[in-house]
């Protein structure tokens, strides 16, 4: 039955994209509304496939950036409540959500092999700031845009790593173990490296933005922690219910952040595609050519370069909120958001042929 359904999703989404097509190519502007659903039906099809199925949430993401696109006005408030007070929150769950997931047993690998997890956290904070500052610097993008791309360069190390780490025949418990580190080392490299590459472009407070991350991150992190060592388990749904939510929202956030940043989207946005890939790409060379130059073995590169070209785009938004810049800052994060998770599933499903 549910293969069915999914067949049936996909059927319907191909028929909403040659319609969407067809009414963008006749000047209709019923066009966006069939792209919607054209995201969103594929998105559920996928489901359905094992090979497609890493590419749902990703459609997802699209479905909801091509609505606060077409109508932005709806993403500003609800009821007269301001939709951008739900960053932080959201955010704070995704990291709780993150935390359910880690494992204190795991952090003993670093006893065990240090090299390969000191080569991913020192790749990730030194590869990404490097390439964020050359790429804000080479083009003539307006300063808070520009300090944006450094900010997604200056984040840690995003969750679906994991999940593309073992697609691709990675290490997992390496992975997770870089994104735990990196992710609760970020209150200091962050801000840090926030202050050294970008106060140029905008001021940056070294103290206020370790307070913001602290909140966001730490906090939550370690009730997650305290979760997974003491009620992980105990409510089953539960535990299957907050990576759902979680996923729901940076999906949501992303679809926020697009919606501000509708003005700039405009004049500027394929830019900034075009400028995130090469981000985000130039992650995932330098990351697995670095490791292997240290003498790390395939299966630990291979996680290596997913830990340093996929970031929590999701933090680096809501620091964006935080600072008052959602609509500049928080949109190189957001489409970053959604251009990591369509280069990382073809690698990690290109790779994990080659095991």
């Amino acid at each position: 039955m549910k293969h069915l359904l999914c067949q049936a999703c996909l059927g319907l989404g191909l028929l909403a994209g040659i319609g969407s097509a067809i009414c963008f190519i006749l000047g209709v502007s019923f066009a966006p509304i069939l792209l919607i659903f054209f995201f969103t039906l594929l998105a559920l099809g996928f489901q359905g496939h094992a090979i497609l199925k890493g590419f749902s949430y990703t459609f997802f993401i699209f479905a909801a950036s091509t609505y606060a696109f077409t109508f932005p006005e709806n993403m500003v408030s609800y009821q007269g409540f301001p939709l951008k007070k739900l960053v932080t929150p959201l955010l704070v769950l995704t990291m709780f959500g993150m935390g359910i997931h880690m494992n204190l047993t795991r952090f003993v690998e670093i006893v065990k092999s240090p090299k390969p997890i000191f080569a991913g956290i020192f790749c990730h904070y030194l590869i990404m700031p490097g390439i964020g500052l050359l790429l804000a610097m080479s083009t003539d993008l307006p300063p808070e845009i520009a300090a944006g791309i450094i900010l997604v360069g200056c984040s840690p190390s995003g969750m679906a790593s994991n999940v593309m780490a073992f697609i691709s025949g990675g290490n997992l418990a390496l992975s997770v173990t870089v994104t735990a580190i990196s992710t609760l080392l970020a209150p200091l490299f962050t801000p840090l490296l926030m202050k050294i590459l970008a106060n140029q472009l905008v001021p940056i407070d070294f103290w206020d933005m370790f307070w913001h991350i602290t909140e966001i991150v730490i906090f939550p992190v370690l009730a997650g922690l305290v979760y997974n060592q003491y009620a992980y388990g105990k409510q089953k749904w539960l535990d299957e219910l907050l990576p759902i939510l979680s996923m729901a929202s940076i999906i949501f956030i992303v679809a926020l952040t697009v919606s501000a940043g509708h003005q700039a989207l405009m004049s500027i946005g394929w830019l900034l595609i075009v400028l995130v890939l090469i981000h985000n790409i130039a992650g995932y060379f330098f990351g697995y050519r670095i490791s292997k130059w240290m003498g790390i073995n395939e299966q630990d590169s291979r996680t290596i370069a997913f830990e340093v070209g996929l970031q929590n785009a999701g933090l680096a938004s809501g620091i964006a909120a935080k600072m008052g810049y959602i609509a500049t800052m928080g949109l190189v994060p957001g489409i970053f958001g959604s251009m990591q998770n369509i280069t990382a599933s073809i690698l990690a499903n290109w790779w994990g042929r080659k095991k």
